[in-house]
């Protein structure tokens, strides 16, 4: 799993009072359109808790890889965290 968190224009958005925007990046790689839409919803449920802990004015770009879709909640859960921590602190 991949994670990036870019926003050029973060102190501005920031001001506005914005919230972090995710998306999701899913190729035909991990599997066909109903494994892919499953594996998004998924990730979407885990992203969901986890806005809290981003920054204001975070853009997340989530690329699942192929072992996503076979992969349990509890091991997309802590390989997100893993990501998100890693992104949070390159950026900072």
């Amino acid at each position: 799993m991949h994670v990036c968190l870019p926003r050029p224009d973060a102190t501005a958005v920031a001001s506005l009072g914005a919230c972090p925007r995710v998306g999701f990046v899913v190729s035909k790689a991990v599997g066909n359109s109903v494994v892919r839409h499953r594996t998004v919803r998924r990730l979407r449920h885990l992203v969901a808790d986890r806005l809290g802990g981003l920054p204001p004015a975070a853009d997340v770009v989530v690329r699942a890889l192929p072992p996503a879709a076979r992969a349990t909640s509890a091991e997309l859960g802590a390989a997100l965290d893993q990501a998100l921590a890693r992104a949070v602190t390159r950026r900072s």
